[in-house]
């Protein structure tokens, strides 16, 4: 229903800050209270939640973060709350490793989650969350020129297309050459090379 604010921010606390747009000051459930100040003039993706006793707004400073909550909370056992909490202990890069690692033992580390919620966190989830953020740009530059180097040498698309969470995981520790030997790899296994 609300898909972002944009405004000013006019009060931060521990877990909300009141953000004033359109002479309206709203109060979001926040986790990110360290990336901004009083009279920030910021845009927050939101989540509206909806019960009985309460309507509240979830903020955001990137899609990619209320995208990964989202997420979250469709995981049975994990409601806002806890997923926002999530957030203020964590950030979306390492909560998302931790889930395709299966690193059960650092989700057990999160603010109300138990073994039970982290088993089914990666049950519900690995396979399924897009490593990407604003600041890994950079890689993925990396990875979209050794998947044209790739390109040119006659794979497909949809070949590439297989193959490239696994670069953007790797992109980390090698530069484009070292991408592209680790993609003819990958294209070697998928057809049986080896």
């Amino acid at each position: 229903m609300i898909a972002y604010l944009k405004g000013q921010v006019v009060h931060i606390d521990a877990t909300t800050i009141t953000l004033e747009a359109n002479l309206i000051g709203y109060r979001i459930h926040f986790s990110q209270q360290h990336k901004v100040t009083l009279n920030d003039q910021i845009v927050v993706h939101t989540f509206l939640n909806v019960r009985e006793d309460e309507i509240s707004l979830f903020g955001f400073l990137t899609l990619e973060d209320l995208q990964l909550f989202r997420r979250l909370i469709s995981v049975k056992g994990i409601g806002p709350k806890i997923a926002l909490n999530m957030f203020l202990r964590s950030d979306s890069e390492r909560l998302i490793s931790a889930i395709e690692t299966e690193d059960i033992n650092y989700l057990k580390t999160l603010p109300g989650i138990g073994a039970k919620t982290a088993s089914q966190m990666v049950l519900d989830l690995r396979g399924k969350l897009i490593l990407e953020s604003t600041n890994k740009e950079s890689s993925n530059e990396q990875v979209k020129e050794a998947l044209s180097g790739l390109k040119g040498l006659g794979y497909k698309q949809g070949e590439l297309n297989k193959i490239e969470k696994e670069l953007i995981k790797q992109s980390k520790d090698h530069d484009v050459g070292e991408l592209v030997r680790i993609g003819l790899q990958l294209l070697m296994k998928q057809k049986g090379g080896f």
